[in-house]
């Protein structure tokens, strides 16, 4: 790209919907603001109503006209995410939806928790619930030019791991550079698998990858221990841009014309942890086929979400 990209790029979104989870705070919310300036219609998921409705508030606030619907899901449980799904689906009957974004995520959370499936948090809420939503909302993205999936990862990708024998932490658990790591290396996985079955039965729907680079967000204020909180303190005035600059590399893996499938955007300034969105180099493990076969597989047994056939998705 031989021009800085900004939300000035962005044409028009009339006419489209996007569904964006966690735009209740953070880089969702500024995804979801600029998408509503150029005028999608948003769904707009938050673990709580109240959430949600606050969200709806503030855009509003800087949008009137706005098409905003507050919805409730919490991708780390799957009973959530199957009712958000068939509220959406009902809701907006048919192929419906133009953008999916998978942003909603939790971060390094200091001690292993275990969701009511039985899940470690990180890898249910990072990973395993966009997997599941995609899956169920695949047959309401229509098929045409522009529509797309887009999966959020991060640079600790490059950390990652997916170790099958300890998936859920169960054998070993550590917060950042194992269950965060891994959970958003699967992410990139599941992306460019996804990518290889929609073009393998030439569909149309895009899925695209990126990560915001150090975006100050409440992601890491909520769970992140001393020692991590304290580096970021250091890096944060040198190193670090707001959630509104950060929302760049996903606005552009949304609605960029030069955002290939596959693609993976993040941040272009240095160790891509600030600046305008740029193609950025895939973790090593995120193009392994076999591993992303398996880690599909198990990912269906686990969520009993079964993508079957793609074939309807032309």
């Amino acid at each position: 790209m031989k021009t800085k990209w900004t939300s000035e790029n962005i044409a028009s979104q009339a006419g489209r919907r996007a569904v964006i989870t966690g735009a209740n705070s953070g880089i969702g919310f500024e995804t979801a603001l600029e998408l509503a300036r150029k005028g999608a219609e948003l769904i707009l998921p938050a673990r709580t109503r109240a959430k949600a409705e606050d969200a709806v508030s503030r855009i509003l606030r800087q949008v009137p006209q706005a098409r905003l619907y507050p919805e409730i899901l919490d991708l780390a449980e799957q009973a959530s995410i199957h009712a958000f799904a068939k509220r959406v689906i009902d809701g907006f009957p048919g192929q419906s939806i133009d953008l999916l974004i998978n942003n909603a995520g939790v971060m390094a959370l200091p001690n292993r928790e275990i969701t009511a499936d039985g899940f470690e948090r990180q890898f249910a809420t990072n990973y395993l619930g966009p997997f599941a939503l995609t899956g169920l909302l695949l047959p309401s993205i229509r098929a045409k030019p522009g529509s797309r999936v887009v999966t959020l990862s991060s640079g600790a990708s490059h950390q990652g791991k997916i170790d099958f024998e300890n998936l859920q932490g169960e054998r070993v658990y550590k917060p950042m550079w194992q269950a965060y790591a891994q959970s958003k290396l699967a992410d990139l996985v599941f992306a460019q698998e996804l990518r290889r079955r929609l073009t393998a039965v030439g569909s149309p729907i895009v899925s695209t990858a990126a990560h915001p680079g150090y975006a100050v967000t409440n992601l890491q204020a909520d769970h992140v221990g001393a020692g991590l909180t304290l580096l970021m303190a250091v890096m944060k005035p040198f190193l670090s841009q707001d959630a509104r600059h950060g929302a760049l590399p996903t606005l552009f893996a949304a609605v960029a014309a030069e955002a290939v499938p596959g693609g993976y955007y993040g941040p272009d300034g240095l160790a891509e942890l600030k600046g305008h969105p740029t193609a950025v180099r895939l973790a090593k493990g995120a193009m392994d086929q076999a591993v992303a076969k398996r880690l599909w597989i198990e990912s269906e047994r686990l969520t009993k979400v079964n993508f079957g056939a793609l074939s309807n998705l032309v």
